[in-house]
């Protein structure tokens, strides 16, 4: 299996300490930092998560950093501030005529519209493979139409929804995540075990490479795809931070 994973990525900083007062100066809380981890994120942890799956992947992404910085109290798992550095910098996809997309198995866009690709480009990325899934925070449209799946998540999808709702491509496209509730695909709906949550950051990512994964590997069962998606995410969320599959 050969998985090409196309959109911007970033550095996903998590710094753990203790906070145990708040400054004499002002009402905010006292950090003090003990340890930090670092991984790849939005594009970059899709394509991690497809190497921990053990697939051959590759990665078409931002030569310009993004960087996401998380204070996290070590004890309560509490996030106290994101810092976000990078996104004015970010470059545009070049060259995509020349990309050999069909030395691929599938195609897996991440975007999350930070200046990587534009409508246009995704519009004709999808029209170079026939096995093409959508992750992006963009509002839907007629662009999206040659695309085979699309995930969004249900903030996205209320946000979106009275753009597309009469498209005749609406319903066979779109899967739509929804947190502790699991997930909707047409009339289809999937639940999820109930798990103590830690961490949300980056299960979308592992839902997405986790759906493209099994529907490759079942020959396009996308309700199977689905339900191994649900459960991969699951995983991951019951762990601290950003993190991938271990298989």
């Amino acid at each position: 299996m050969k998985i090409l994973v196309i959109g911007d990525s970033c550095k996903d900083i998590f710094i753990y300490g203790t906070c145990d007062r708040l400054a004499p100066a002002a009402p905010v809380p006292v950090f003090v930092p003990e340890y930090h981890r670092e991984n790849r994120g939005m594009a970059g942890n899709v394509y991690e998560n497809m190497l921990s799956l053990k697939v051959e992947a590759a990665l078409l992404t931002n030569t310009s950093e993004i960087s996401k910085t998380r204070y996290v109290e070590k004890k309560t798992n509490h996030m106290l501030v994101r810092i976000d550095s990078g996104e004015e910098k970010i470059d545009r996809i070049e060259n995509i005529e020349s990309y050999p997309y069909c030395d691929y198995d599938a195609i897996i866009i991440s975007d999350y519209d930070k200046g990587f690709l534009l409508e246009e480009d995704i519009e004709y990325i999808s029209q170079q493979h026939q096995t093409v899934f959508l992750d992006t925070k963009k509002l839907l449209g007629d662009w999206v139409k040659h695309v085979n799946f699309i995930k969004i998540n249900e903030v996205e999808h209320q946000q979106t929804h009275h753009l597309i709702k009469d498209k005749d491509w609406y319903r066979r496209k779109l899967i739509v995540t929804r947190g502790s509730k699991g997930c909707s695909y047409g009339d289809n709906t999937f639940s999820v075990r109930n798990v103590e949550i830690k961490d949300l950051t980056g299960a979308g990512d592992t839902f997405l490479s986790a759906l493209v994964y099994q529907y490759v590997a079942s020959e396009g069962d996308i309700l199977s795809a689905i339900g191994f998606a649900n459960e991969c995410a699951t995983l991951v969320v019951q762990q601290k931070g950003v993190n991938t599959l271990n298989v």
